[in-house]
């Protein structure tokens, strides 16, 4: 029987892990651990449950942690260390979807190589969306979204990459339309990307489409073509 809600972990709650998992736990439950008490105490009652946990422990990590969770997130940047056996480990236990923050691109590789099915770079996803929006600060404005629409910045999950998008039609395939494009390497916005531009690892998308139509892209990873 399918469940209402997503099943989600983060593991780490610095500012961006502990940030992640307050908005998460509105939609969804909401497993948080970190190996600071005082970080695990000061988020108890936003989510639906935190564990005091060392990830790089499999033994400890796969006690509170199955395959039955349906996304995971690392949020341990400070520790290349940390984060990459923590990676190893959801893979292992054989969570679907690992998330994994990273600090620099050659930590990103490894946790991809380890198991991430995507990466994050909060600190410059940020710095894109301000420099977005300082030099478009109309762009939204000029779009009337109805109510079930919503534009949303996508990582590009592995199916996506080295592909262009006319081979992805994603407009065919999940009814949702690549407005944007932001280049995180070097740093570029693209706006209405042409029908041969081809996705990059260091991309963000920017998509517009319906919530549910959204919502599929990110469940099926764009996995497979046309």
């Amino acid at each position: 029987m399918k469940r209402e809600r997503k099943l989600i972990c983060v593991i780490g709650l610095g500012q961006f892990g502990s940030e992640l998992a307050q908005e998460l736990a509105r939609e969804c439950d909401v497993l948080a651990l970190d190996l600071s008490e005082d970080r695990v105490s000061a988020i108890a009652d936003h989510v639906q449950r935190a564990l005091i946990i060392d990830s790089r422990n499999f033994a400890s990590l796969s006690s509170v942690v199955s395959r039955d969770f349906d996304e995971a997130v690392v949020s341990l940047g400070g520790s290349l260390e940390a984060s990459i056996l923590c990676t190893l480990h959801l893979k292992k236990i054989g969570v679907k979807s690992i998330r994994a923050k990273a600090g620099t691109d050659d930590h990103a590789q490894i946790l991809r190589s380890v198991g991430a099915t995507e990466t994050i770079f909060p600190e410059r996803e940020t710095a894109c969306r301000v420099a977005a929006q300082i030099l478009n600060p109309n762009l939204l404005d000029l779009i009337p979204l109805a109510e079930d629409f919503q534009v949303m910045d996508v990582a590009p999950p592995d199916g996506f990459l080295a592909r262009s998008l006319q081979q992805l039609n994603m407009r065919e395939r999940f009814g949702v339309f690549v407005i944007a494009v932001k280049e995180l390497v070097p740093p570029r916005f693209v706006f209405l990307p042409g029908p041969d531009f081809v996705i990059k690892p260091s991309d963000v998308l920017v998509l517009i489409g319906r919530e549910g139509d959204l919502h599929r892209l990110l469940v099926e990873k764009g996995g497979g073509g046309d």
